[in-house]
């Protein structure tokens, strides 16, 4: 290979936000790290035709490619394992390493980067059948189904929190990085004066905490009815920004046509929060929001108090075991299982009455957030493409030179 040898990167990963953007954000950071060498990089992902990866990918100018794959239905019951879709599905799994395994071998790349998600499985095994390096990236405290699948076959494991490491078997933990999960730059350079004006919170009281209430891009009706029962306790003592999700605009702003004028200037209501979400979490003084991988990593970067309502049905009961995790450290509230007002109100009060205890809260979020996650991931990636062993120092100490 010569100096001006494009870098050849294949993605596998995806189906939902959590897999989709840490790839992408790895890919933008990789790109740019190439370019600072004068080298291209050339991308090539492999998702399924219905998961977020295939609109994500082309709009963004990566060459993508689809296979067929199964999802796994997990179940505590073994015999429902062995149920006639879970036996469906598994038996599509080796048409997709076949089409997996010709389209590494005709792009024939330096490194393969899987994020997760069942579509991961095929084009894993493929990177083993082809003897390309694979790179492992796992968002979650506990690693997922597919990458569980994969670790065998794994160069490198990157994940995103040291808790990590001891759930893993000593083989996987011999591979295993600790890089935290990529982060987008955008979201790390709001600006709270921004905030206020493409909103026009003119109604805002600044000397008053901010809560920014989400539930996600589709909104939550569980957050959404427990933010509702206490809004007009919550607006005497704090301004409100509260994304709820389109479906349910017209329901909340009959409860706001209700309050008085002075409370309902310090409730900003919105279904979706675009461009503006990175001023937003910087205008936010506390975050009430459901505890997914990249919510984490985004508030512990950012240095964010939070009060999560883990989502109960998340596979794995994952996000009920990322905010546990966050808890137990002093750096967010968790409020597990089912949830009245009160415990709400509750976790809120203290927060929104103490600076100090806001303060110190976020400097203990702070503490487990990984801004570099992105650099620390494209480090193992071109490490794995150099053939470098991992060391106990690998993802730290940094790569600065690229394989040629």
């Amino acid at each position: 290979m010569n100096s001006v040898d494009p870098f050849r990167l294949v993605v596998t990963g995806g189906g939902t936000g959590g897999h989709t953007y840490p790839a992408l954000t790895a890919v933008r950071t990789l790109q740019a790290r190439l370019a600072g060498e004068g080298r291209a990089l050339e991308t090539l992902w492999i998702g399924t035709a219905d998961g977020l990866e295939a609109r994500v990918a082309p709009a963004e100018g990566i060459a993508f490619t689809s296979v067929v794959t199964g999802k796994i239905r997990r179940s505590r019951n073994p015999l429902k394992l062995a149920s006639p879709a879970n036996v469906k599905d598994m038996a599509r799994v080796p048409l997709g390493v076949v089409q997996a395994r010709k389209a590494i071998d005709e792009f024939r790349p330096d490194v393969v980067l899987a994020t997760g998600g069942y579509v991961a499985v095929p084009a894993g095994l493929a990177a083993r059948l082809c003897r390309r390096p694979l790179v492992l990236h796992e968002q979650t405290v506990r690693l997922g189904l597919a990458n569980r699948k994969l670790a065998g076959s794994a160069s490198r494991i990157c994940v995103s929190s040291e808790s990590t490491l001891q759930l893993l078997s000593e083989s996987a933990r011999q591979v295993a990085v600790v890089t935290g999960n990529p982060v987008r730059p955008e979201v790390l350079a709001g600006d709270q004066d921004r905030a206020v004006q493409a909103l026009q919170l003119w109604g805002f009281n600044r000397e008053l905490p901010t809560v920014y209430v989400t539930g996600g891009a589709q909104g939550s009706q569980q957050i959404n009815e427990l933010v509702a029962e206490v809004l007009p306790w919550l607006l005497q003592g704090a301004n409100l920004i509260h994304q709820c999700g389109p479906a349910n605009v017209e329901e909340l702003r009959a409860r706001v046509a209700r309050l008085p004028a002075d409370l309902a200037g310090r409730y900003y209501l919105a279904g979706f929060v675009g461009p503006e979400l990175p001023d937003v979490l910087a205008l936010a003084d506390v975050v009430v929001s459901r505890s997914g991988a990249g919510t984490l990593a985004e508030l512990t970067a950012l240095g964010k108090p939070a009060v999560f309502v883990p989502l109960a049905s998340a596979a794995g009961n994952e996000q009920a075991l990322n905010a546990r995790h966050l808890q137990e450290a002093g750096a967010a509230v968790a409020l597990e299982g089912a949830v009245p007002p009160e415990r709400l109100r509750d976790a809120l009060g203290p927060l929104l009455a103490d600076a100090d205890l806001r303060w110190g809260m976020a400097e203990r979020a702070r503490a487990y957030g990984r801004p570099d996650a992105a650099d620390r991931l494209v480090d193992e990636i071109l490490a794995a493409a150099a053939g470098k062993p991992v060391t106990g120092e690998a993802g730290r100490s940094g790569v600065t030179s690229l394989p040629r």
